[in-house]
């Protein structure tokens, strides 16, 4: 489980290629004020990601949160393609990480 959790942190697992969100709404994709609502990463008044798990974007690692750092590092520029893919990886991430600590957590060490 150790060596899935190191791939998934660098984005190497193909796990993270299968994408749990969406990007529905084409636009200038430039990111502007924040906003988590309702499974949705508000990016600016129009766009989002779409089905965005609460606990991805919640979740924590060395005292910050991925999901909203990433995000608030880009702020007032626009998000390439590959941008969007590789925000959309960081969730994938996130959940799988969360799903992976809750099976770690579940196993007895004598």
């Amino acid at each position: 489980m150790g060596s899935q959790l190191r791939q998934i942190h660098l984005l190497e697992s193909p796990i993270v290629e299968k994408y749990i969100t969406q990007y529905p709404i084409d636009g200038d994709n430039v990111v502007g004020k924040i906003k988590y609502q309702d499974g949705n990463v508000h990016i600016n008044d129009t766009q989002y990601f779409a089905n965005v798990p609460q606990t991805a974007w919640d979740f924590y690692i060395g005292g910050y949160q991925p999901a909203q750092k990433w995000l608030k590092d880009r702020k007032e520029r626009t998000l390439a393609f590959d941008d969007i893919l590789h925000y959309q990886k960081i969730i994938v991430a996130l959940s799988e990480t969360d799903r992976l600590m809750k099976e770690i957590d579940k196993i007895e060490i004598e």
